[in-house]
């Protein structure tokens, strides 16, 4: 029985795997209950990943902002 690496299982899941491996992984996740929770374990990672909401810092961008008018100070003008 082949061993599949996270890597595999991922470019399964995400449907980049070729039609003879992903026929080879359906049937080992039949008879395998190490590898269900495997990819479980990745699927629920997945969906975490979707539902991450990042944003910046207030500090970031109240120093760029300061930044960039002190930028504008600096230009001369027309």
């Amino acid at each position: 029985m082949h061993n599949y690496s996270p890597e595999e299982l991922l470019l399964y899941l995400y449907k980049e795997t070729s039609p003879k491996t992903t026929t080879e992984i359906e049937e080992a996740l039949k008879n395998d209950w190490s590898l269900r929770e495997k990819l479980e374990v990745l699927k629920t990672s997945m969906k975490r990943l979707d539902s991450i909401e990042v944003s910046p810092r207030t500090e970031v961008v109240l120093n760029v902002l300061k930044y960039a008018y002190s930028q504008k100070e600096l230009t001369p003008s027309k």
